[in-house]
């Protein structure tokens, strides 16, 4: 998938389905983080509830573009970046391909947050440098 160096495969399910027949709106949030989940596993040993320091993350925004119907059976690529890291928090983007023609686009604005004091905190240093380093290609992959 061209711009992303991160994908998984998936192919979609029955309970991805809605009662119209294609792939409901909350599933794709679904595919969404099963990407996110893989990639913070690629990284290292990192997942939503530990990329450090005490901190996991938090998802306070979502955005999702549908752009075509996907059905039952479905073979989907499901590519996820990291496309801007700030203080406490990063944006990751994602696109959902069928045969290579994009199905749906979208982002997560996620945020370091330390679930023990409830609160937003700086994202931890090697966290920040395994994402630097893998989107920059340094990763050795």
């Amino acid at each position: 998938m061209v711009g992303y160096r991160f994908t998984i495969p998936y192919t979609v399910r029955v309970a991805d389905v809605n009662y119209g027949g294609h792939v409901a709106n909350s599933a794709v949030l679904n595919f969404f983080q099963d990407a996110r989940i893989s990639y913070l596993a690629h990284l290292g040993p990192f997942g939503e509830l530990d990329i450090g320091e005490g901190c996991g993350i938090i998802l306070p925004e979502a955005r999702v573009s549908y752009l075509a119907e996907m059905f039952l059976g479905d073979r989907l690529e499901i590519g996820v970046r990291v496309t801007e890291v700030r203080k406490s928090a990063f944006v990751m983007e994602y696109r959902i391909e069928r045969e290579g023609k994009p199905m749906a686009e979208g982002t997560t604005g996620l945020v370091s947050f330390d679930y023990q004091s409830r609160r937003a905190k700086r994202l931890p240093g090697l966290f920040r440098q395994a994402i630097t380093d893998f989107e920059a290609g340094q990763d050795g992959t």
